[in-house]
């Protein structure tokens, strides 16, 4: 069973609320609002995208290559951890 069926609701709701934003700037767009809020709701959707990205990420180096909380191969661990780490600070 892949990781993102066991994470499928959450996955599911973080992409609903990327529609959502999606939708608003299109919204904004139609109604041919300020570019600085144009550019705000980018931003946000910018920001939502790169969550959904770590945390599939994350899942995937959990899942597939090595779960620091669990592997019994104490660099392996500390490597995939710090992985993760860099992931996140570079998805920021």
């Amino acid at each position: 069973m892949s990781h993102t069926i066991t994470q499928k609701p959450k996955l599911l709701a973080r992409v609903r609320r990327l529609k959502g934003q999606m939708d608003a700037i299109e919204r904004a767009l139609e109604a041919e609002a300020d570019c600085a809020e144009v550019l705000n709701l980018v931003a946000s959707v910018r920001g939502a995208i790169n969550g959904l990205t770590v945390e599939l990420i994350e899942d995937h180096i959990r899942h597939h290559v090595s779960d620091p909380a669990t592997d019994t191969d104490p660099d392996r661990a500390q490597g995939a951890g710090e992985l993760i780490d860099v992931i996140r600070t570079y998805l920021k």
